[in-house]
């Protein structure tokens, strides 16, 4: 009887060690580092992440997990959102995750965006709302009016950088937050001051950075091509800025502008009209805009490549100067195209 009783501990013992362990040993057995379930609402999240755990073959022993799952009154906390596992992870690890409905951000990296299908685009890549869904809030001025912008003027609430969002975030939250944090940024290092003290508005300066920022990626001179505009403002000259251009046609791989091009009819063309566009065309930089809000007091009035191809531009007061280095910048792409041409023209001919 003795015997039967400690054969029967010793069974209880190893049922336990063995339950234990398929409780807290790694469970999950995949390529890469982790992978992500996400659900997208409440009444389903059983059948969603069970689903998802099925059908990507990532936990072992499902079993015990749906039983520790039900024990703990995981579904009961879980919410919309999408979940991280990580390889090697246990069973337990999992479920306290799902106790404790604790959501894996997703990083919203924003850099240049000029159109609001790019920003559609990339809040249909990363979140639960579609790009088609996001793209008809961006259109819709009645939305936008909540954030004090339009569409015109959408662009502007965006500084970029990294954000962090649950993925189930709304494009109206996400708006919200950029808007948030756009105002920090004009609350620091004298921004809305400095912005006043040129006569210009938040917008104006941030529409204004963002042609400086399609106009050259040189930070050392961001502030004298900014100067170039500030000048044509305040003596009542046209922009003239070929990336406007590029945004009215919206061709933004145009590597020439030509003549034709200059009578295109939208408020965008600096070349048509006077002033500054009615909103940006690109998301500009932080280092642009206080580019823009530290320029450097110039007389020039005219930029144009360096005719080395340097990336650089030749900034000058006088129009005859300003052809002569067009001049030299146009001869010298002539002279680089017909190179080419040449050096293709070499590689196909027989010898």
């Amino acid at each position: 009887m003795k015997k039967i009783f400690i054969s029967i501990i010793l069974i209880i013992i190893v049922l336990i060690l063995a339950c234990a362990y398929i409780i807290f040993a790694p469970a999950t057995q995949f390529a890469g580092k982790s992978k992500y379930l996400y659900v997208r609402d409440n009444a389903s999240a059983q059948s969603q992440i069970i689903s998802e755990l099925d059908t990507g073959n990532i936990i072992r022993s499902k079993a015990f997990f749906n039983l520790l799952a039900k024990q703990a009154n995981a579904w009961q906390h879980v919410t919309p959102g999408r979940f991280e596992i990580k390889n090697g992870e246990s069973i337990f690890s999992i479920v306290r995750m799902l106790r404790n409905n604790h959501q894996s951000a997703v990083s919203l990296v924003i850099n240049k965006l000029r159109i609001r299908e790019d920003l559609a685009k990339i809040i249909g890549k990363n979140f639960s709302t579609d790009s088609a869904s996001a793209l008809h809030f961006l259109s819709s001025n009645d939305s936008l009016s909540e954030l004090g912008v339009d569409t015109n003027t959408l662009m502007t609430i965006i500084i970029p950088d990294t954000y962090f969002f649950n993925w189930n975030t709304s494009t109206k939250k996400i708006l919200t937050r950029l808007k948030d944090n756009e105002e920090t940024f004009w609350k620091k290092d004298n921004r809305i001051q400095k912005a006043a003290a040129l006569n210009l508005t938040q917008n104006q300066v941030y529409t204004l950075a963002s042609i400086v920022e399609e106009e050259t990626n040189k930070n050392d001179e961001k502030g004298n091509i900014a100067s170039v505009y500030m000048n044509r403002l305040n003596n009542n000259m046209k922009l003239a800025a070929d990336p406007t251009v590029k945004f009215a046609l919206k061709n933004f791989a145009l590597k020439r502008i030509y003549y034709n091009y200059l009578e295109t009819p939208s408020p965008y063309n600096t070349y048509k009209y006077y002033g500054l566009p009615p909103g940006p065309i690109c998301t500009p930089s932080p280092t642009t805009i206080d580019a823009v809000l530290n320029a450097p007091k110039t007389d020039y009035l005219f930029f144009v490549a360096k005719s080395d191809f340097s990336g650089y531009h030749q900034f000058t007061s006088n129009f005859a100067e300003h052809k002569k280095y067009a001049g030299l910048y146009q001869q010298a792409l002539n002279n680089e195209i017909a190179k080419r041409l040449q050096d293709s023209l070499t590689k196909i001919t027989p010898h």
